[in-house]
């Protein structure tokens, strides 16, 4: 199956990747929601990782995001074999666009030139009130993040619980140019990231590959499916001239 998968992808002249927790692991990154995963520890973390938590009591918001995202660590982690592969799929005959689910920003520091993040970067936190935006290192320096120009406490720009997807329409657009779709360690249990591959199901001439170290039940939407580790498929994968 790896030989057929890596024809499709040679010939393709625009693949959509989509991407989940599971193209992070291998960065050290825990993915939250496996059935190891650190969702599974608490499920009150949803309600503190909430927009409604935020506006209630901002305070004691920053302190358990920071703990439950750990960000103290997230400048530790780089890249993996996983994000460099999807980078080197491009070429100068064939686009490749990336839409994430992961909030780590490590498709861009892979370099890869087209990255929609769909549920936010946990790299940059912004001011409501006066729309200013702020580094992730300037967030660390203290525990409760303030606007520097109005005092606004700073909501941080990764997606939370109870907030609007923003990037729905680009994703679809996106899917809907390619003729090939590659969607690598995700369950495809939240909505309404999991509607996407129903795009290219629909769609004539569109192939599609999920990689996943377990099944989904979205398994029968693909043309090829490989249960497996991201980083021994993306070996086998390279071993075949990708």
């Amino acid at each position: 199956m790896y030989e057929t998968i890596a024809l499709n992808m040679k010939c393709a002249d625009n693949i959509a990747v989509l991407t989940g927790a599971g193209v992070s692991t291998a960065s050290g990154i825990p993915d939250f929601r496996s059935t190891e995963g650190l969702w599974t520890e608490d499920h009150a973390r949803e309600y503190y990782m909430s927009s409604d938590y935020f506006f209630h009591d901002p305070e004691d918001f920053w302190k358990k995001y920071k703990a439950i995202f750990r960000m103290k660590l997230l400048k530790d982690y780089q890249p993996n074999l996983v994000h460099q592969f999807i980078k080197d799929l491009e070429t100068d005959e064939r686009e490749v666009s990336v839409v994430t689910q992961n909030v780590d920003g490590l498709h861009s520091l892979a370099g890869s030139s087209r990255v929609l993040e769909y549920h936010g970067t946990l790299n940059k936190s912004s001011c409501l009130n006066c729309g200013r935006s702020y580094s992730l290192d300037e967030v660390m320096k203290v525990n409760v993040p303030e606007c520097d120009h109005c005092g606004e406490i700073l909501k941080p720009d990764v997606l939370l619980f109870g907030d609007l997807i923003t990037a729905h329409e680009e994703a679809e657009a996106i899917i809907e140019k390619a003729d090939l779709l590659l969607v690598m360690g995700t369950s495809l249990l939240v909505t309404p990231f999991n509607l996407l591959p129903y795009l290219a199901f629909e769609q004539n001439g569109t192939t599609s590959v999920i990689i996943n170290n377990e099944p989904t039940e979205k398994d029968p939407l693909f043309d090829y499916v490989v249960h497996e580790d991201l980083t021994i498929a993306v070996e086998q994968l390279k071993s075949r001239g990708l």
